[in-house]
């Protein structure tokens, strides 16, 4: 049994989260079916017409099935009908069901009927409304498709007994429903920008540091404190034969990158702009800018962790505890989980100045950049010293039924845009669009970087 949806953008899903109502249970006496009623009525008035006229064909014709009504009323059930939705297997598999791009929940109907009528709706649409058969109790798959990430409704079912032949049916159940934690998805990335400054003595990045792990950095006489078998007995033969003078090969040491991504959540955008004020939510089946940002910012976390670099995420639309940068497994996990709960809360506060960072930090910033705020903060952190790069998520608009003024409106919001945009770029601000081809982007700013190994950093 599946909720029909509009065909799915990318879905991710995640039910650790996820949580049901009480079971529902019907209350009260069977009664009997509209249908039987008024057929047992108009079978009476036939029959009595039949005795009154004299004409026992006609009393006959009415008399049969209302004794069928009857014997059908009489062997109705008793009992409760009860309903309850809970998560399907494997429902702890957020990666496997987000590769699907469906949300999974099992319906659990149990009781005395033979037969059940199950509604199902989401988010107040309507979906699915099918007769099953019961005999007892009955296991149903629900399945939802969604373009959507962070909490929402998997399903929500009402459930009516039926009795043998329709002729019953049972008060119907407390609508039951079943809500989860949808992951962001994660695409695969290419080569990644990296700060201008690496940190640490380890890590998976060749630094400009003498150190150990890295790439040949010179031959160098022998001092105290040089390990002994680094002596390179080569050029040691060949420089001084006479072995007066001992050389030694000096290597560039690992670093790591730190990163820290920064989620822009007062803007939850679609691509209509008549939403675009508050009064009108986006459609169910439209991805807005905050699934954008979700995705971009998760896709590239994945992509630095499995490189051993050092991941972070803050929000700029509140004002909570930062995830501080760290590595792992686990770090992904957290994040996505914090990006899953991010959301637009209220009128957001004015910041007096942008949040800390740690030093020489490579910044990411995911906004729809439809007002100053967010360029600016990326600009104070330019000037900072950090290397910023601009992630617009902002969908690209859909323009079809729009009025004259309408369109004149999304023409002037899109050249104030694309001014305040260029002058990031002019402050040095990296600019990526995640809505084309963000991997080769990404790539390009990569190769900026790379002239030589560790280029940009300090002695």
């Amino acid at each position: 049994m599946s909720v029909p949806e509009p065909p799915p953008v990318r879905p991710p899903t995640w039910g650790a989260d996820a949580r049901s109502e009480a079971p529902g249970a019907s209350g009260g006496p069977w009664t009997p079916a509209l249908a039987v009623t008024c057929a047992s009525a108009a079978c009476l008035v036939l029959a009595v017409l039949g005795v009154v006229t004299g004409r026992p064909d006609v009393a006959v014709l009415g008399a049969a099935p209302l004794v069928l009504a009857v014997r059908a009323l009489r062997g109705r059930p008793t009992g409760d009908v009860r309903a309850r939705l809970e998560a399907a297997d494997g429902d702890d598999d957020p990666d496997a069901r987000g590769r699907a791009g469906h949300l999974h929940a099992v319906l659990h109907v149990e009781g005395p009927a033979r037969w059940a009528s199950v509604t199902l709706t989401r988010q107040g649409r309507p979906g699915a409304d099918v007769l099953v058969r019961v005999a007892g109790a009955r296991r149903l798959p629900v399945v939802a498709r969604t373009v959507r990430t962070g909490p929402q409704e998997v399903a929500a079912a009402d459930v009516q007994g039926v009795g043998p032949d329709g002729a019953s049916v049972a008060e119907p159940t407390p609508a039951v429903t079943r809500s989860t934690v949808v992951l962001p998805a994660t695409t695969p990335l290419l080569d990644l920008p990296l700060p201008t400054r690496l940190r640490g003595l380890t890590g998976p990045h060749e630094s400009r540091r003498p150190g150990e792990g890295g790439g040949l950095r010179d031959v160098h006489p022998w001092v105290p404190g040089d390990r002994l078998r680094r002596i390179d007995w080569r050029v040691t033969a060949r420089r001084s034969p006479d072995l007066r003078e001992l050389y030694v090969r000096r290597e560039h040491a690992q670093a790591e990158a730190v990163v820290v991504l920064v989620v822009d959540s007062r803007d939850d955008l679609g691509p209509d702009p008549r939403t675009w004020r508050g009064s009108i939510a986006p459609r169910p089946q439209d991805a807005t800018s905050l699934d954008r940002s979700r995705q971009a910012a998760a896709s590239l976390a994945r992509a630095y962790l499995d490189r051993g670099d050092r991941v972070g995420l803050d929000d700029l639309g509140v004002r909570r505890r930062a995830v501080p940068p760290g590595g792992g497994r686990r770090q992904l996990d957290r994040i996505r989980h914090a990006l899953a709960l991010t959301a637009p809360e209220g009128e957001p506060a004015a910041r007096l100045r942008p949040p800390r960072l740690p030093s020489g930090a490579l910044v990411v910033v995911f906004s729809t950049f439809l007002d100053d705020e967010s360029a600016a903060v990326a600009a104070r952190w330019r000037t900072a010293g950090h290397r910023v790069v601009a992630v617009d998520v902002l969908p690209r608009p859909r323009t079809s039924g729009l009025y004259d003024r309408e369109r004149l409106a999304l023409r002037l919001m899109t050249l104030t845009r694309e001014d305040r945009m260029a002058e990031l770029v002019d402050q040095d601000v990296e600019l990526v669009t995640w809505r084309d081809q963000p991997a080769i982007t990404l790539r390009v700013l990569a190769r900026r970087t790379q002239r030589r190994a560790g280029a940009g950093v300090p002695r």
